[in-house]
């Protein structure tokens, strides 16, 4: 397989950011692109629109139709190297580079070979002290160059393939979704309570709420164990994030008692205001596991209200408003305490309709895992399979 330096097939140019001090340069027609819109592989659009006096008038650039985008300086170099396609004519600022190809070099063949050389091109970013890396090492790049009926042939198997991986990753974000509609269509939207429920409850009488472990706390003089614990991190908006998580040396009676158990309802105390009521529910993902002190442990009663139910009605407006009436804030950090949740007013509607939401629920987190599991094995096709045009294997 013949290989060319890049810099032989394609033009390289850059871009700028008009003068913000000159609103005829803003609100135009024309889309200017910055790495905050390189999140698709086409690209249509951008955040912000300038003018034709712009282009004229300052740093910036006018790239045509089909040309290769790839961001050459950003902090988000440290693990990803944003690249795109331009399906209209754009402007560009100083962090893109773009690329247009020479009549021997297909557009969308040269767009995958780059990405394919992510891992290459990442290693050039990560050996400069700010996050970004040389033009001339662009040009340098060796890429596999076979005709141009082939270059099509290998961009359209390529196409194929990741337009089955974003179909995919559409699908697994539309069953994530269903959950709240769920939610609201069995008990409709809690602050207007259009079901009617007439029983409510204190949450301290429908559920044990305790408080975690300290870290720097005064050890006890028994003998200590090392466990994983649950910090602010792990715990997301209905899920968890359990890939870091960190340990603690903790004496047998704390283990006892902050252990969590599968159906525990865990929330965090505070954050961003809009964080309030963020929480999951456990469910023995981990085989033994405590929770520091910043993470609310929130042990239903089992015959009254069901965990999951719980979780959806403290994430939502309703949960969120009495979080933020209750909540202590300062300097845009807001936290509840224990006597603040203990007080959270709980909507009971039968146990039976809580319990069928919750069975819905998991059936759906059950098809959410398949399809994500599916995602990955296309992912990695579609990785290999760049990977061997990147070698000149298709």
């Amino acid at each position: 397989m013949i290989t060319v330096a890049l810099g032989d097939v394609v033009t390289i140019k850059g871009g700028g950011t008009p003068s913000k001090a000159k609103p005829e340069f803003w609100g135009g027609d024309i889309p200017w692109v910055s790495p905050k819109d390189m999140k698709r592989w086409e690209i249509y659009s951008a955040e912000d629109n300038i003018t034709g006096a712009a282009i004229r008038e300052s740093s910036t650039n006018l790239i045509p139709v089909n040309s290769i985008l790839v961001v050459n300086r950003s902090g988000i170099l440290k693990h990803t190297l944003p690249v795109g396609l331009t399906r209209r004519p754009v402007a560009i600022n100083q962090d893109i580079k773009a690329l247009i190809c020479s009549p021997e070099s297909h557009p969308d063949y040269i767009a995958h070979i780059l990405k394919a050389a992510e891992p290459i091109v990442l290693k050039w970013a990560r050996a400069t002290t700010v996050d970004n890396f040389s033009v001339d090492n662009l040009r340098e790049l060796r890429i596999p160059l076979p005709p141009l009926n082939e270059q099509r042939r290998i961009a359209a198997l390529l196409d194929k393939a990741d337009a089955l991986h974003r179909k995919r990753k559409r699908i697994i974000e539309l069953v994530r979704s269903i959950p709240q509609s769920l939610f609201l269509e069995m008990f409709g939207d809690p602050q207007a309570n259009p079901g009617r429920w007439n029983r409510t409850s204190p949450l301290s009488d429908v559920a044990e709420i305790g408080s975690g472990i300290t870290k720097g706390r005064k050890e006890p003089s028994t003998a200590l164990r090392t466990v994983p614990y649950l910090a602010v991190a792990n715990v997301q908006d209905r899920a968890l994030d359990l890939t870091n998580v960190k340990t603690i040396d903790a004496s047998e009676e704390e283990i006892d008692r902050f252990r969590l158990k599968s159906g525990d309802l865990v929330l965090t105390e505070g954050g961003d205001p809009d964080k309030l009521g963020r929480g999951t529910v456990w469910r023995d993902e981990l085989p033994e596991v405590i929770h520091q002190n910043h993470i609310f442990r929130v042990r239903v009663n089992a015959n009254e209200i069901d965990p999951l139910y719980l979780n959806f009605l403290v994430g939502s407006e309703y949960g969120k408003k009495y979080f933020l009436r209750s909540a202590k804030q300062t300097t845009g950090i807001a936290s509840i305490n224990k006597a603040q949740l203990s007080r959270f007013p709980v909507l009971l509607p039968p146990l039976a309709l809580q319990r069928k939401f919750s069975f819905e629920v998991e059936r759906l987190a059950i098809s959410q895992r398949q399809a994500g599991r599916a995602d990955e094995a296309m992912l990695e096709l579609f990785t290999s399979l760049r990977h061997r045009a990147f070698s000149g294997q298709l």
